[in-house]
């Protein structure tokens, strides 16, 4: 059954040159009766019109679940951003602390599988020697796209208030599951445990990460990401070192074992910081809302970003090869991708703080085309000052388009709709994280070099952005304004 939400104050002061909306059926957005009328969230029959309205007040716990019917009405292009006003979100300390548990969180899942490098040269030359090195990959593979894979999941549930028991359950299956790889002897258990179980859990942590910070931000949604997106260059810098300390000290199996007791203390705070703040939303559509495609910006970048993570992470794949192909020792080559970690934290954050001043796709786009420059430029350094260059100027930019990620989506729609809208992002985008590092991996064995795979990652990076810049263009109708 329906239940009526209260009536929210009119929405102030919207602009006239802000993102197309992904589904607000309003035709008029500078004031006009017909956009207050919709703000309030009634229409003549006196039924919900549109999406989440009426929660400006509203700051219970747990207060009731309102349905909403988003696909009353076929997404439409009028301009017009999140019908919330800007003083229905606190943007305070609260949520800070919120924010740090979301960067607690992408430290436990994106920290955990940037690690898999270190745990591939360990098993090539012991407990997996007999394994082909390529077949061994698809571990690693199969763990990275399963962080998105499941957001389809995760952020239908999200909408539905199911966050807190997920992100309970996930957080205790990925110490479990890290546990349990300390136990395996043979490829297909450690593809379960590892790849299959540890990507799963992941996935399902992650997925709810980034809507829940848009519970309590909007003005400062953008660097509140870029925080939380830090998190992951904090675990991918630190992970790897410690694991690969540990290893020759302890042995592969304590050392998992001690890595499972370092996530249940990061998982454990996190859970303890990290609360929603709106209500539960029943959204219409199912799990996978199709209609949402009939959005071009909506669809033009989910289809960047599945195209971006077709080569967006192939120079901090391969980086290290590359360093010991030219001569280099294979222990400076193993800090390269550290060095490129700590550069992206760097870019995350000043990715966040530009974009809430910018726009988010006017900050993303050329921060996306040089991460695509420096991919072309990466196999041509031969040198250890070079390298340490290149991997800090790609850490940089490819940081920021991971720490951008979701904020382009998270102003094509209401906050409602969130966790739906990133989910379906993260669910298509994980075809290209799947099968990006293969192809890749491919060009290499048929080359025996990295010119090629630069040009290839290079070439996918920049073919993004321009489908970025369309986005953008039917966002706003034309190719200025903020966004």
């Amino acid at each position: 059954m329906t239940s009526k939400a209260p009536t929210a104050r009119p929405a102030r002061n919207v602009p006239r040159h802000g993102p197309k909306s992904l589904d607000i059926p309003v035709e008029d957005v500078s004031g006009s009766n017909d956009a207050e009328k919709f703000a309030t969230g009634r229409s003549s029959s006196g039924t919900q019109d549109g999406t989440l309205v009426g929660h400006v007040d509203n700051e219970l716990v747990r207060p009731p679940t309102i349905d909403i019917d988003l696909e009353a009405k076929p997404p439409t292009n009028k301009v017009i951003e999140d019908h919330v006003v800007d003083d229905a979100y606190p943007e305070g300390a609260r949520g800070w602390l919120v924010v740090l548990g979301s960067c607690l969180l992408t430290a436990s899942t994106f920290g955990l599988v940037n690690s898999w490098g270190v745990f591939q040269a360990q098993y090539q030359v012991s407990i997996l020697s007999q394994v082909n090195p390529s077949t061994l990959a698809w571990i690693g593979s199969v763990q990275y796209s399963l962080v998105f894979l499941p957001g389809l999941v995760s952020g239908r549930l999200f909408d539905l208030g199911w966050f807190h028991p997920i992100l309970i359950g996930a957080s205790a299956l990925l110490v479990v599951a890290t546990i349990l790889v300390a136990e395996c002897k043979e490829y297909w258990q450690f593809m379960l445990a590892q790849g299959i179980t540890t990507g799963i859990a992941c996935g399902l942590i992650f997925g709810g990460a980034l809507p829940v910070v848009s519970h309590w931000f909007k003005k400062k949604r953008a660097t509140a990401f870029g925080v939380v997106a830090v998190g992951s260059s904090y675990g991918g810098t630190v992970f790897p070192i410690i694991i690969r300390k540990l290893i020759p000290v302890v042995g592969l199996p304590w050392t998992q074992r001690i890595l499972a007791f370092i996530l249940l203390g990061h998982l454990t705070l996190a859970n303890i910081l990290v609360r929603r703040r709106l209500p539960p939303s029943n959204v219409s559509g199912g799990l996978f809302n199709l209609r949402a495609f009939r959005s071009a910006p909506y669809s033009l970048y989910v289809v960047a970003s599945t195209v971006a993570f077709l080569g967006i992470y192939t120079c901090l794949t391969f980086i290290d090869t590359s360093a010991i192909n030219v001569g280099l020792s294979a222990d400076f080559a193993f800090y390269l991708v550290s060095i490129a970690n700590a550069g992206s934290g760097v870019g995350r954050i000043a990715s966040g703080i530009l974009s809430d001043r910018f726009g988010s796709l006017n900050v993303l786009i050329p921060f996306t085309v040089f991460a695509g420059l420096f991919t072309f430029i990466w196999p041509h350094c031969r040198s250890q000052a070079s390298l340490v260059v290149i991997a800090l100027l790609y850490g940089m930019s490819s940081g920021a388009f991971v720490g951008l990620l979701a904020t382009p989506v998270a102003q094509l729609g209401d906050t409602g709709d969130i966790g739906r809208r990133t989910g379906m992002l993260f669910t298509v985008m994980a075809i290209g994280a799947v099968v990006g590092p293969p192809i890749a991996g491919a060009i290499y064995s048929a080359t025996g070099g990295f010119d090629i795979v630069g040009i290839y990652a290079g070439v996918t990076v920049l073919i993004s952005s321009a489908l970025m810049v369309g986005a953008r263009w039917a966002a706003l109708g034309g190719f200025r304004g903020k966004f």
